[in-house]
C-alpha cells in the first residue's frame, strides 16, 4: 500500500520558518521524482518545488531563495524548508512522488498570519 504522509504544517508569523516533511512507504523512493505543491483557497494547485532521483532541484519563482527542498533516500523522506515566510504562502502544501505512477499525500495545512 502506498503511502504519502506530509507533516510540519501550521501557523507561523510572517517572517517565520517551517520544515515540512513527506515520509513515504510502499514506493521505490530512490526512483521517484519528488515535488511539492501548494493550494490556496479559492486558486488552483500550483508546483512549488522539486527533485528528481539525482537531486537536481527546481523552484516556483515565488519560492527561490526562500524554499530548499531535500531529500533523504535512506529515510524515504523529502524536505521542504520554508523560510521567510509570507502570507501569500498560506496554502494546503501537498507531496507528489512521480515515478511509473503518480502518487499524492493528503495535504498539510500552512498558515502565514499575524
Amino acid at each position: 500500500q502506498v503511502q504519502l504522509v506530509e507533516s510540519g504544517g501550521g501557523l507561523v508569523q510572517p517572517g517565520g520558518s517551517l520544515r515540512l516533511s513527506c515520509t513515504t512507504s510502499g514506493i521505490h523512493f530512490r526512483l521517484m521524482a519528488m515535488s511539492w505543491y501548494r493550494q490556496a483557497p479559492g486558486k488552483q494547485r500550483e508546483l512549488v518545488a522539486g527533485i528528481t532521483q539525482t537531486s537536481y532541484t527546481n523552484y516556483a519563482d515565488s519560492a527561490k531563495g526562500r524554499f530548499t527542498i531535500s531529500r533523504d533516500n535512506a529515510k524515504d523522506t523529502v524536505y521542504l524548508q520554508m523560510n521567510s515566510l509570507k502570507p501569500d504562502d498560506t496554502g494546503v502544501y501537498y507531496c507528489k512522488a512521480l515515478g511509473r505512477s503518480e502518487y499524492w499525500g493528503q495535504g498539510t495545512q500552512v498558515t502565514v498570519s499575524s
